[in-house]
């Protein structure tokens, strides 16, 4: 796929809608551009997982975190 897009005098860019649908970014997430000798990639950067909405999903009765995951064990291997 091949987008093109025009910097402003502030340095800015508009990401094409169909690059925004391909790296799944919505108003407000980051990009990160890293460089090599290939070239230049984009991604995006999220500081939570997309999955997170999903964490504990058929786990009732079961805190989050490491901690009630192993008391949870223990307790079901009668420790």
């Amino acid at each position: 796929m091949r987008q093109e897009a025009k910097v402003t005098s502030k340095g800015q860019v508009t990401v094409p809608l169909p690059i925004r649908h391909l790296l799944g970014v919505r108003t407000g997430d980051k990009l990160v551009f890293e460089s090599d000798a290939a070239g230049v990639r984009v991604s995006a950067w999220r500081k939570k997982s997309p999955f997170e909405k999903y964490r504990g999903i058929g786990t009732s009765g079961i805190g989050s975190g490491r901690g009630a995951v192993i008391g949870w064990v223990r307790r079901l291997r009668g420790r």
